[in-house]
């Protein structure tokens, strides 16, 4: 199995550095069965960040992008399974990364992750801060 990177996965898609895109085809194309690609959480999160915020990719778009991956034999993807329940959770009005992280704080076995992003707050597994009760 061979991890793969953020920006080999961003330049294997985008396919806009005439140097390392080829490489990045090449790498993820020699892909199979027995010798595996590994995107870890991290990884998935800054891919789908840089997606957003650089390239003014939608939502929907690095959803349908992580999905494949999925989907892909060749691929593992960490915590798959917690992967495709955040990106069921996910829309236009959340972030695939906030459902990941409510995901992953349930799947931890916490009662809820506290965030002070309002709209992340409205997520499965999350709750503001200022609604928390501490006493």
């Amino acid at each position: 199995m061979i991890g793969l990177d953020t920006n080999v996965l961003v330049r294997y898609v985008v396919q806009d550095d005439p140097e390392q895109s080829p490489q990045a085809t090449g790498l993820i194309e020699s892909l199979d069965d027995d010798d595996q690609g590994f995107i870890s959480l991290v990884v998935l999160a800054e891919f789908h960040w840089v997606m957003r915020r650089t390239y003014k990719a939608s939502g929907r778009e690095v959803a349908a992008l992580i999905r494949d991956w999925l989907r892909a034999r060749e691929i593992v993807v960490e915590h798959a399974d917690a992967v495709q329940r955040a990106l069921d959770r996910t829309n236009d009005r959340f972030d695939f990364p906030d459902a990941l992280i409510g995901e992953l704080g349930l799947r931890a076995g916490c009662e809820y992750t506290a965030t002070f992003d309002s709209s992340a707050a409205k997520l499965l597994g999350m709750r503001l801060l200022s609604d928390v009760d501490r006493k």
